[in-house]
């Protein structure tokens, strides 16, 4: 295949919460009321971010990470999004420079110009500086300009402006608007579903931008075709049911389309809602927020016991984070409310006030390696011993545990099935 050529633009900033996903929802939401096919990629294991991008660009969201993903997984997806796209946007992950692979490595790989994103609050001359440091750290980045976030007045502009050199530019100076803020909780942002004004502050951020030069297009970036390969149809004649709703909402689109490619059949069902388990093979419990529906999931029963019947039948089950939590006999939130769950993986699991587990890591399971990450801010208290534990992508100490009883497997560990599919379709085999 040709390489594919399509204007794109790497937005960044020196850190996180500086405002890099309003602004790349609010750039994509501008583009598309123009009527322009906007594709949005997010750097970096993330579940929240790409939900509001997706709203915001009205197409799915993939992830990139050169560690977990791969180089060549990373060139398919942006080869393909070139081929039916009028822009291509990437969101950066924390700042420039943090985390191996970086965002910087990964707009350094794929030759997308950047936009730097900083939060002026409270800052006027300096925000040069810190411009200056961002463009000037690594030779060979392609800065395209930087946006002034959160600016207070148009007399904040021209003082952020001042000791700028022209070039790169200042593409945007946007004004602090609550209106348009995305709320957040423990997690991160609060899921797009739960926004029921999102597209209201999406407009409303996107009409800041339309009057600057952030709106105008950026260059063109040739992509180059990756190798792509047929996966043996591991999983045909097969029927996964996948949780999926406002509790089970953690799963990457990646994940769910390779069970497609190898062969599987997906039915969705929703423990907050479903009072029987679809007909399947196979279960997938992803993560996402079981600590903040207690009394609901709890008041299953009808669930609960097709649950149950399915592992007394040694059916395969999977689970990971959230989806592990709901296995548990307990669940409480920060506030000490308690409620039982399944009851199906002894032990309890307590939010906490701070983070318990993050980063990149990869899992040997039973049928082989997977890369993935973690992040939860619940503690888990268990006696059952683990069969495994994931390796830390930076070599420092041992992972996540994998946890197994009976035809279970379930980890706090979030696996990205591209990265071994043949181990992926093992996960949902007898």
């Amino acid at each position: 295949m040709t390489p594919r050529s399509c204007p794109a633009l790497f937005l960044t900033a020196p850190a996180s919460h500086q405002g890099k996903t309003t602004v790349t929802a609010a750039l994509a939401r501008h583009h598309r009321n123009l009527g322009r096919r906007v594709r949005v990629f997010k750097t970096g294991p993330d579940f929240l971010d790409p939900y509001i991008l997706e709203r915001a660009s009205g197409h799915t969201v993939y992830g990139l990470d050169l560690w977990m993903n791969g180089e060549d997984d990373c060139r398919a997806r942006l080869h393909q999004a070139a081929g039916d796209a009028d822009l291509i946007l990437v969101e950066g992950s924390m700042g420039l420079f943090d985390g191996t692979p970086s965002s910087a490595d990964l707009a350094t790989l794929l030759g997308i110009p950047l936009a730097a994103v900083i939060d002026a609050a409270g800052m006027a001359q300096t925000f040069a500086a810190v411009a200056h440091g961002l463009a000037s750290f690594r030779p060979g980045l392609a800065f395209h300009g930087f946006i002034a976030n959160h600016v207070a007045s148009e007399r904040h502009a021209d003082m952020l402006a001042q000791q700028l050199p022209p070039h790169p530019p200042l593409l945007a100076a946007l004004r602090r608007d609550e209106a348009a803020r995305l709320p957040e909780r423990h997690l991160g942002l609060v899921q797009a579903q739960e926004i029921a004004d999102l597209d209201a502050r999406l407009d409303r951020a996107a009409s800041q931008i339309a009057a600057t030069a952030l709106a105008e297009s950026p260059p063109p970036v040739a992509f180059p075709a990756a190798k792509q390969t047929e996966w043996p149809q591991l999983l045909a004649g097969k029927r996964i049911a996948i949780a999926r709703d406002a509790a089970f909402a953690f799963v990457y689109p990646a994940n769910l389309e390779m069970l497609a490619q190898l062969g599987a059949e997906l039915a969705f069902f929703s423990p907050l809602a479903d009072a029987a388990l679809p007909d399947c093979d196979a279960v997938y419990l992803p993560g996402g927020y079981p600590e903040l529906h207690l009394e609901t999931l709890s008041a299953n029963s009808a669930l609960k016991a097709d649950l149950q019947e399915h592992i007394e039948a040694g059916k395969p089950l999977y689970a990971e984070c959230g989806g592990m939590l709901y296995l548990l006999d307990r669940l409480s939130n920060r506030d000490g409310d308690s409620a039982s769950m399944l009851g199906l993986l002894p032990g309890q699991a307590v939010l906490q006030d701070r983070l318990c587990g993050l980063g990149l890591q990869q899992m040997d399971f039973p049928g082989g390696a997977l890369r993935g990450h973690t992040f939860h801010y619940t503690r888990l208290e268990t006696a059952l011993e683990p069969i495994a534990r994931a390796a830390r992508a930076s070599g420092a100490g041992s992972g996540e545990a994998l946890y197994r009883r009976g035809s279970l497997l379930a980890s706090y560990f979030h696996a990205y099935f591209p990265s071994n599919p043949i181990a992926a379709a093992r996960l949902f085999l007898k």
